[in-house]
C-alpha cells in the first residue's frame, strides 16, 4: 500500500468499539441494528438487516465496506446518511447524531449512489450540479466556480453541456462523484463507486480518493474489487448478514488473501478428484469435462496439489490467486450469492 495512507491506531472487532471519545472519530457505529416488516399478501415477517454492528472510522480515513447482496452494506450507509434510522443503537458523523441531528448530518456529508438516482437525464451536467449547489446553499459566484471546478476534475467539463440521459453508464457514475462532492463534504460515503466505469476512469477515480484522502476528508466506500480495496482503502471491513464479521487493515487482508491460491489444471482425469480433496488445506475443487478448479488456503498445500497431478500426467496446469470476495466466501460460507 502507498505510504501515503492513513494507519490509524484503532482496530475494529465484531460487534464492537473501543472505548474511545466520539469526537475523535469521524463516523462512529455502536451496537446499531435495523429490522424491518416484510409484508407478503396476509403474513407479515421481521427481517434483520443489521444486528450488533459496531465500528469506527477514523477522520482522513479510507474505509471499505464488503459483503454479498443483502448483507447489509447499503443499509448501513443509508443510516449514516439519515435516510434511515436504526432500529437500535446509535450512529454519529462527524460527532453528529444521525437521527437527533440528521440536518447537520446531511449539510456535512456527500453521498454517492449508482445508476441514476440523483441525477436528472433532461438537464445537463453542469445544471445538475447546479441544482444540488444550490440545495446546499451554494449561491452564484461560487456555486458556478464550484460546479467547473469539479467537472473538470472528474473529466467531464467537455460534455458539460450535453445531457445527462446522452451520458453512459461510467460518465454518469463520474457525475456522481461530482454532485457527491458539490457540498464540499468532510465525510464522503460511495456504494460502489467504480460500477460501470471503464479502466481507464476507475484508474483516475483511485487517483482522486488519494486526492480526497490528502485533503483530510474521510471516505466510507463499498467494493467488491480487492485492487481497488488495496489501491485506495486503509480499512475494510467484512460484513454478513447483518453482522460486522471482521475490520482490518488493507494489509492484513492482503496477507490472509496470500494464503489463498487457485490451481487450474485440464485434462484431469475425474477419478483423481477424490485424492485431490482429501489433502489437507483444499478448500474446493471443481470439476467439469476435464478441467479442474482447485481452491487451496496455503502455499503447502498448492505444492501438494501440483504434485497430485504431475504424478498423474497433467501438465497443463496454472496458478492464481482469487480476489478478496473469493476469500470473504471463504471466510463466512458459501451461500449461492454474488460478493457486491
Amino acid at each position: 500500500m502507498s505510504n501515503e495512507k492513513h494507519d490509524p491506531a484503532r482496530r475494529g472487532t465484531p460487534g464492537s468499539v473501543p472505548d474511545k471519545d466520539a469526537t475523535t472519530d469521524a463516523i462512529v457505529v455502536e451496537d446499531v441494528g435495523r429490522v424491518y416488516a416484510d409484508r407478503r399478501g396476509r403474513s407479515t415477517r421481521e427481517v434483520t438487516a443489521l444486528s450488533g454492528v459496531g465500528l469506527r472510522v477514523a477522520p482522513g480515513e479510507v474505509h471499505g465496506l464488503l459483503g454479498p447482496n443483502g448483507a447489509g452494506k447499503t443499509t448501513l450507509c443509508k443510516i449514516l446518511t439519515t435516510t434511515l434510522e436504526p432500529s437500535t443503537g446509535s450512529a454519529r458523523v462527524l460527532g453528529l447524531d444521525v437521527v437527533r441531528q440528521s440536518r447537520a448530518v446531511r449539510r456535512s456529508i456527500g453521498l454517492v449512489f449508482g445508476g441514476d438516482r440523483g441525477l436528472y437525464g433532461r438537464l445537463s451536467a453542469r445544471e445538475n450540479l447546479w441544482f444540488w449547489g444550490a440545495m446546499y446553499g451554494l449561491r452564484r459566484s461560487r456555486l458556478r466556480s464550484r460546479a467547473e471546478v469539479l467537472l473538470e476534475r472528474v473529466g467531464l467539463a467537455d460534455r458539460a453541456d450535453a445531457r445527462v440521459d446522452t451520458f453512459s453508464r461510467g460518465m454518469k457514475q463520474r457525475l456522481h462523484l461530482a454532485r457527491g462532492l458539490v457540498g464540499d463534504p468532510r465525510v464522503l460515503i460511495l456504494d460502489e463507486p467504480t460500477v460501470g466505469m471503464d479502466p481507464v476512469a476507475a484508474l483516475d477515480f483511485r487517483a482522486l480518493i488519494g486526492e480526497l484522502r490528502r485533503e483530510g476528508r474521510t471516505v466510507l466506500l463499498t467494493t467488491h474489487d480487492m485492487a481497488e480495496a488495496e489501491a485506495v482503502c486503509d480499512r475494510v471491513s467484512l460484513i454478513d448478514r447483518g453482522r460486522l464479521i471482521m475490520t482490518e487493515s488493507t494489509d492484513t487482508v492482503g496477507r490472509l488473501l496470500s494464503g489463498y491460491e487457485r490451481v487450474v489444471a485440464h485434462d484431469v482425469p475425474v477419478d483423481l478428484v477424490p485424492s485431490i480433496e482429501a489433502l489437507d488445506g483444499v478448500v474446493a475443487v471443481r470439476h467439469e469435462a476435464g478441467r479442474a478448479e482447485v481452491e487451496t488456503e496455503r502455499p503447502a498445500t498448492t505444492s501438494a496439489v501440483l504434485a497430485v497431478l504431475a504424478g498423474a500426467g497433467v501438465h497443463r496446469v496454472s496458478t492464481a490467486r482469487p480476489d478478496l470476495g473469493e476469500v470473504y466466501l471463504h471466510l463466512v460460507g458459501r451461500r449461492g450469492m454474488a460478493v457486491t
